[in-house]
């Protein structure tokens, strides 16, 4: 599985799939949500993101996306997101067609 890590999602985050062998890029710093996610369809990744604008099911439909998920903790502490991501990644097996936001005590999908 391929990820695209969005510029506000910080490298502990990035470290910690590598760790797992996942294949993981970053998106350049400063590009509009439409270009990232552009890039994570077209490079066949699942976009990684703190952005709530990518929630926005008009403008990002589930069923175009090989799966985006919006890590939503408040305060953004790099422990807090790496182990609601890995419960993301646990209790989802398919993240395709998928918008999934990520709370600290529960999961969101929108397909």
């Amino acid at each position: 599985m391929k990820f695209i890590l969005d510029e506000n999602v910080p490298r502990s985050i990035y470290k910690y799939l590598k760790s797992r062998g996942f294949d993981v890029d970053y998106v350049s710093g400063g590009i509009k949500n439409s270009e990232v996610a552009r890039l994570a369809k077209e490079s066949n990744a699942v976009l990684i993101t703190r952005d709530w604008d990518f929630s926005n099911t008009t403008l990002y439909p589930p069923e175009e996306h090989h799966g985006i998920i919006i890590l939503r903790i408040h305060p953004p502490l790099p422990e807090d997101l790496k182990n609601t991501l890995e419960n993301v990644l646990k209790r989802i097996k398919k993240l395709e067609a998928k918008t999934i936001i990520a709370y600290k005590d529960k999961i969101q999908i929108i397909e």
